[in-house]
């Protein structure tokens, strides 16, 4: 039995991956049949294959897509339902052909040669779109920056002042109950002729 691999994909696996995949669609077959084919040579299960294709290389892979769908159709032109067994197996002979000439080789030029004709201007177009917003992010920091150091400012002078009422506020406490005290002390009482106590201020 053979274990299952949990390590990060690497470009030639990607690679395989794309071809055998396209092979299926031009062939007609299913992308879970590629995944399974793929998945046996890779020592990983089908669905981590076809999680690896959704999510990443069927990206990179638009126009091979379109191609192998275009030659999917061509194929089934060329052999019609209705031929005798000769025509079909001269057909079906034709076809295996052209398979043969669809080598990882030459799908990896037809598609290096499309990217370098038409999609350059498209990574400088979007490159320098994402420039445009880096520098326009960058000037935001920036403001909200100052504006972090501002606030900060602000809140220490607040910090300062708070502090400042509540020294205040706490040497006021302190006079009123020291004046307090000292008028406790200075009231006395007597007694008048009568016998009763009366308050004497010093």
């Amino acid at each position: 039995m053979t274990t299952t691999r949990q390590d990060a994909w690497n470009q030639d696996e990607d690679l395989l991956l794309a071809e055998v995949v396209l092979r299926h669609i031009r062939e007609g077959g299913t992308q879970l049949a590629a995944f399974e084919e793929v998945g046996r040579k890779l020592s990983r299960t089908a669905a981590a294959c076809g999680f690896r294709w959704n999510s990443y290389v069927r990206k990179q892979y638009k126009t091979g897509i379109e191609l192998a769908k275009r030659q999917r159709k061509e194929l089934r032109k060329t052999v019609p339902s209705a031929a005798s067994p000769e025509e079909a197996i001269e057909a079906a002979a034709n076809i295996q052909a052209e398979k043969e000439n669809l080598s990882l080789k030459n799908v990896i030029q037809f598609l290096q040669q499309i990217e370098g004709n038409s999609s350059i201007e498209d990574y400088k177009k979007v490159n320098s779109e994402l420039l445009e917003k880096v520098s326009k992010l960058e000037l935001l920091v920036n403001k909200l920056e100052q504006e972090k150091k501002t606030l900060q400012n602000s809140l220490q002078l607040v910090e300062e002042d708070y502090s400042a009422l509540i020294e205040i506020m706490e040497r006021a406490r302190k006079m009123v109950v020291l004046q307090d005290d000292e008028r406790n002390r200075k009231v006395k009482f007597q007694m008048d002729r009568n016998g009763n106590l009366e308050r004497i201020e010093k």
